[in-house]
């Protein structure tokens, strides 16, 4: 577009030297600026704009036809969120999570369908939950497929459209046909492939723009991302329960069901260029190496698991990644305090729908937290103190359990929105850096692939602790009608929490991890694999031929 700008000014083809100098004309040097009779290009370097400020190309345009007043317009700084500018791709990032958070939907559909409808007691419903998350645990698989099988022609709009059709598809079976748990499970894992697929690709795309940025950038960047997916959690919570009480979970699977078509229609605002696929590439390297080309895709993946094994052996990203883990996977007791809540203290669908929309608003406000007066502060000092105000108001649901709320006058309900609203705070406030601290580990050549194994890793940690809260559910005997031992459980899983203390050395210091980054980009560049060279020389002609 500037190209075109700077032709029409100055009647010949443009420079980089013109781009700058175009951009900054100021309005009072452009009044005697004649498009018309200009024999010689006049633009002169000038001090630029304020940023933010808008950019007045030409000031009086009153000789120029009214076409070329268009295409001199005044052009305006992209509005920003969270810090973020929000682009076509930014916007498309965000749209991506606003829909991962919308899906909340559907969870408490979900609750109460493997309660009421399937007659799951808490440790077998904890189970199946589990095992409906596996599919973010080979997220890194999705990282090579859309890598290195672009899906008619592209890596990332193809996919998301795809992920958008198959989560439809999911949650359309739930609300029709689904009526055991082993239906229920394989539904609920489709639908969780969908969108663990779409946030690989996303992810992929939030990284890159990480690259080398300072840890207050890359906050930014995952206060957008999570910021978005709150909101969605926002739109929908309140309805989640008020659909359940007053029409039904399959009703709402069937609402849920077009909510997932949203991440294909944005798919269209991804710019990327249309290419041809990896084992294509592949294959023109090694006939060029000599080597044999029924060995191309084979090679193509080899390549990137052995650069993905040289990122994650330096010792300042293995020793978080191993943090990472041991900081999620402890035991939970979400699912029996919701047979507890629903079935001991009477809470309707529609007051846990409150307690939805209170968690997705406290959600919300634990990013606001975050990126306002946090996003400075050291990694390992957030983790502590979260760690540690966590563990204690975590114990507070222990009054809940015994009852010792309605003795000093608080309500259940009451009681229960409270300790939601902080509790939901403070745990995306301690989340927060995990995702940070993921984001600027991964270097430049294997930024998706790693950052989707790093998110694989926590989101293998939380199965895990959810497994652990699942035996130790059926280990008290804490069923759907007796919760004798349910604050013994309580006070197991709160306290675990501390364990991951004493392995925050093995977080290295901001210096460390920048050096480390660097010293693995290094040895990726050493490891290139022929694929990757290929494409360089065929993006840029003037490369010298590869050798062989």
């Amino acid at each position: 577009m500037l190209d075109q700008e700077l032709q029409i000014v100055a009647g010949r083809r443009a420079t980089s030297a013109d781009r700058s100098a175009f951009a900054s004309i100021s309005p009072e040097a452009s009044t005697s600026i004649d498009v018309t009779k200009m024999d010689e290009p006049v633009l002169k370097p000038q001090d630029p704009e304020p940023e933010g400020e808008e950019v007045g190309l030409l000031a009086d345009t009153n000789n120029v036809p009214q076409f070329q007043r268009k295409v001199l317009s005044t052009r305006k700084k992209r509005w920003q969120l969270f810090g973020v500018e929000m682009s076509p791709d930014t916007i498309a990032i965000a749209m991506v999570y606003f829909v991962q958070g919308i899906l909340g939907l559907s969870r408490l559909a979900v609750s109460y369908f493997l309660k009421d409808d399937l007659h799951l007691d808490p440790a077998e419903a904890a189970l199946l939950q589990g095992l409906s998350a596996l599919p973010w645990l080979i997220k890194p698989l999705y990282g090579f497929i859309s890598d290195g099988v672009p899906l008619f022609g592209y890596r990332r709009r193809s996919y998301l459209v795809l992920c958008g059709l198959l989560g439809a598809s999911s949650w359309f079976a739930l609300a029709t046909v689904v009526n055991n748990k082993y239906a229920a499970v394989s539904a609920i894992l489709l639908s969780s492939l969908s969108v663990a697929f779409s946030d690989v690709v996303v992810d992929s795309m939030v990284v890159e723009r990480a690259r080398g940025e300072s840890q207050v950038t890359s906050g930014s960047l995952q206060s957008l991302c999570w910021g978005s997916s709150a909101t969605g959690g926002i739109v929908s919570a309140y309805f989640s329960g008020y659909f359940v009480a007053t029409y039904g979970v399959r009703f709402v699977f069937a609402i849920t069901a077009l909510l997932p078509l949203i991440t294909s229609v944005v798919a269209i605002l991804v710019k990327e260029e249309r290419r041809r696929a990896s084992t294509v590439v592949d294959l023109e390297a090694l006939e060029l190496s000599g080597a044999s080309p029924r060995l191309g895709f084979l090679e193509t993946s080899r390549s990137q698991l052995i650069c993905l094994w040289a990122t994650v052996k330096e010792p300042n990203i293995f020793m978080p990644t191993i943090f990472i883990f041991l900081w999620q996977a402890t035991p939970t007791s979400d699912t029996a305090m919701f047979f507890f809540t629903t079935n001991q203290l009477g809470f309707g669908a529609e007051f846990m729908g409150r307690v939805r929309l209170v968690t997705a608003i406290a959600s919300l406000a634990g990013v606001g937290v975050y990126n306002a007066c946090l996003k400075h502060v050291a990694l390992k000092k957030i983790f502590f103190w979260s760690t540690i105000v966590g563990t204690l108001l975590g114990l507070t649901q222990l009054l809940l359990v015994t009852g010792i709320n309605r003795k000093i006058g608080i309500g259940d309900q009451w009681f229960t929105l409270g300790d939601t609203l902080v509790l939901t705070v403070l745990g995306q406030v301690s989340f927060m850096p995990i995702l940070v601290l993921a984001a600027r580990l991964c270097p430049p050549g294997v930024e998706a692939t790693l950052f989707a194994t790093l998110m694989s890793i926590s989101n293998g940690a939380n199965v895990t602790g959810g497994f652990f809260g699942a035996g130790l559910t059926k280990l008290l005997g804490v069923t759907s009608q007796s919760f004798k031992h349910l604050a013994l459980l309580l006070v197991i899983c709160n306290l675990s929490s501390l364990l991951p203390l004493p392995f925050l050395g093995l977080l290295p210091s901001e210096s460390d991890m920048d050096a480390a980054v660097e010293k693995a980009e290094k040895a990726l560049l050493e490891r290139r694999p022929s694929w990757v060279a290929l494409e360089e020389r065929n993006s840029n002609p003037t490369l010298e031929p590869m050798k062989h």
